[in-house]
């Protein structure tokens, strides 16, 4: 196998995040967006969207969406669990994880595209955009924040796929200069320690 990513946007970050958390060593391959490396017909014959990550399995096909390549490496490896060890944890790290990437991570998302000279000149800037992305984006880490409440982790005592979302959504957060409200606790409290952790750096 072989995983082609990207250090700076979030998707790919989360699946690093998760790779490294699992101590699964797959061989990885840089892609430099800011070259525009992924939209070359070399790399859009792996993905035709241009997008990372795309996880290249052993028979030569291509996983490219970063919650399947997620969930088909906890296949692979179920030893130290990150989806939860019965139907009940497995579907409550999946809503989670879906709070985080649908809530927060698509509210960064929304706002910087909104926002960011990068994007000036592809994509139609909304002022009232980026402000309704703010507005979801304090309501679901406001969700989270209960959710999380005394926990070391986001869905419990042990890191799960809910934590590489929300930790790769807040990084990127911070990039985009979308940060947690300081009401957000429990959400920055997480954030401080899990930015400590070996698969953080």
């Amino acid at each position: 196998m072989k995983l082609y990513v990207s250090a700076i946007p979030p998707n790919p970050r989360k699946v690093i995040l998760y790779v490294k958390e699992k101590g699964l060593d797959i061989p990885q391959v840089e892609i430099d967006i800011m070259k525009g490396e992924q939209k070359t017909p070399e790399f859009l014959a792996k993905n035709p969207f241009g997008a990372l990550p795309v996880l290249e399995l052993d028979d030569g096909s291509y996983l490219t969406e970063s919650l399947a390549i997620m969930e088909y490496l906890e296949e692979l490896h179920p030893e130290n669990p990150m989806l939860g060890t019965n139907a009940q944890a497995r579907a409550g790290v999946r809503e989670l994880e879906r709070i985080a990437d649908t809530g927060v991570l698509n509210a960064v998302a929304a706002v910087f595209q909104n926002t960011s000279p990068f994007f000036a000149k592809s994509v139609r800037q909304s002022p009232d955009v980026a402000e309704a992305g703010r507005a979801r984006f304090t309501r679901n880490l406001a969700v989270l924040d209960a959710k999380i409440g005394d926990n070391a982790f986001v869905a419990g005592d042990k890191p799960t796929f809910a934590d590489c979302t929300l930790f790769a959504a807040l990084a990127f957060g911070e990039f985009a200069g979308v940060e947690a409200a300081p009401e957000s606790k429990n959400v920055l409290r997480w954030f401080a320690a899990f930015k400590q952790r070996p698969s953080a750096s």
